[in-house]
């Protein structure tokens, strides 16, 4: 049974929650602009041009077989993400990846963030903050630049 307890009334305003109010809120991080979480949106374009990229190097050095495409693809994330700490179409979308520290996340977690990323189910489980199970493995984050 509801009471009038339970749903409160107008005077007392809107109910305070300790909920986050955005992605990374309770990272730390901006609501918007740079250093906030990178959205959706730029993390699935990011995607498509890698693995264009990808594509087509592996055309021209394999034939275009789908584990060259694989290859190309691992080899350009470990090598970028843990040097640079972005892929060419994360750099070109405008989005970085960062440990929860703010520092580049190196080579290791770029090669247990790429083989977790190639396995595409880690990558596609997301938390409240917008961060795939792969990053959240490494304690690193998709960032906006």
């Amino acid at each position: 049974m509801v009471s009038r307890r339970d749903l409160g009334s107008w005077l007392e305003g809107p109910r305070q929650s300790n909920e986050q109010q955005w992605p990374g809120q309770r990272l730390g991080l901006p609501r918007s602009g740079p250093g906030s979480v990178a959205r959706v949106g730029r993390r699935v374009a990011a995607l498509m041009i890698d693995w264009g990229l990808s594509y087509l190097i592996a055309l021209w050095l394999f034939g275009g077989t789908d584990l060259g495409i694989l290859a190309v693809f691992a080899a350009e994330q470990i090598l970028l993400v843990g040097t640079l700490g972005y892929s060419i179409g994360h750099r070109l979308v405008g989005i970085s990846v960062r440990r929860l520290d703010g520092s580049a996340p190196g080579p290791l977690p770029a090669i247990v963030r790429t083989l977790l990323l190639c396995l595409v189910i880690p990558a596609v489980v997301f938390d409240q903050d917008q961060r795939g199970l792969h990053d959240r493995v490494m304690s690193t984050i998709l960032v906006r630049m």
